[in-house]
């Protein structure tokens, strides 16, 4: 049994609370002596990452095992691989290695992983971002494939894809979170998809909002209106001070303050500094955090969920809501109830934070993540 004491962050200020735990937590006390230079946070949930610490998730088991390591030193203690656009054949292969890491019993001393999201091939050509172009439609025998796998838990699509109804629907019934994103589509093709959802009780989401979905005009709103005006969506936002402006992070929390999630969608070089690397296959250049491709576009990010909770909180938002973006909320869009917050029953994943908001120790199901 392990006992940690430290102030957990809660709407009215900090609490002192002393935690006891195996692999779930067994007991959440009022701790008055409690060190105060200590927060304890649930651990972070990330629903959308490709890569870090030099590991990819299209490298199959040992590229995700890879990641799952560089994220959990971060606090980072689930999370999805998630795949690139890339020919069928490699998309498949890279489920197949996630699964073979689920069947293995998960990652030791990494993050866990429930299933993987497919962010790609479902895609607009149109708006590929930093994707290949290897776009496909969400035909019925790929997505019987897809679904055979049983490893899927978020699924990237365009909404105005042939097709896109009838897919969303199978996801929805094999329990999948449908995002919608890099979609060159129009507001009432991501309302369409977004109410259907909603009616067939499913799990919605925005993929990276703002980011590969076109601006939003008076008089053709696009799928960014429809994603930020409907009242289901889980909004994915990138917050690594490149992707978007703060005046856009502020907007996604007015317009829906308890279904915004941060995430990393970090690529490979993530953890590895400045230098050159790759994503599906493109050259990539890496300097000051910043990853690019050659053109100038984007590449993902190099981004941890502990520098996206710094940048939150550098823009005043109070500590249990930063949490929340990064643990409670992430759980519900994936239907995890059995973590996201620290309460007797569920996991124990925990972060250990000093007062400069730097990891100081996690534990993943009560075992503790070695250093690097």
């Amino acid at each position: 049994m392990t006992e940690l004491s430290g102030q957990l962050p809660t709407p009215d200020g900090l609490q002192g609370v002393r935690l006891r735990f195996g692999a779930r937590l067994e007991a959440v006390e009022p701790d008055p002596g409690a060190p105060t230079d200590r927060l304890l946070l649930p651990g972070f949930i990330d629903t959308h990452v490709h890569g870090g610490g030099g590991g990819d998730t299209m490298d199959g088991p040992e590229g995700v095992r890879t990641l799952a390591r560089l994220h959990a030193r971060h606090g980072t203690t689930t999370l999805l691989p998630t795949t690139m656009t890339a020919p069928w054949p490699e998309v498949l292969a890279a489920l197949r290695g996630v699964e073979q890491v689920m069947q293995a019993g998960g990652v030791p001393g990494g993050a866990d992983v429930p299933g993987a999201h497919l962010e790609g091939p479902f895609i607009s050509p149109q708006r590929l971002g930093a994707q290949p172009p290897h776009t496909l439609d969400p035909t019925p025998e790929r997505l019987a494939e897809v679904l055979a796998l049983d490893v899927v838990r978020a699924v990237t699509l365009a909404p105005e894809l042939p097709s896109a109804l009838e897919a969303a629907r199978a996801f929805v019934e094999a329990g999948v979170r449908v995002g919608l994103g890099h979609t060159a589509g129009r507001y009432e093709d991501a309302w369409e998809v977004l109410d259907a959802v909603q009616q067939w009780d499913g799990r919605s989401s925005a993929t990276h909002t703002y980011n590969a979905m076109g601006g939003l005009q008076g008089r053709e709103p696009g799928p960014l209106g429809a994603v930020l005006s409907h009242p289901a969506p889980f909004l994915e936002l990138i917050l690594d001070t490149f992707h978007l402006h703060p005046g856009a992070v502020r907007l996604a929390l007015q317009a829906a303050p308890e279904r915004v999630i941060l995430i990393s969608d970090a690529m490979r070089a993530a953890g590895l500094g400045d230098g050159d690397s790759e994503l599906g296959g493109q050259p990539v250049t890496v300097r000051d955090q910043r990853a690019t491709l050659p053109n100038g576009t984007l590449a993902g990010s190099v981004l941890t969920l502990d520098l996206a909770l710094r940048h939150a909180a550098s823009m005043g938002l109070p500590l249990h809501q930063v949490s929340r973006l990064l643990s409670a909320q992430p759980a519900r869009s994936l239907g995890l109830t059995d973590r996201g917050r620290l309460e007797p029953g569920l996991r124990a994943d925990v972060v250990v934070l000093n007062s400069a908001l730097e990891v100081q120790q996690v534990y993943v199901g009560g075992q503790l993540v070695p250093p690097a």
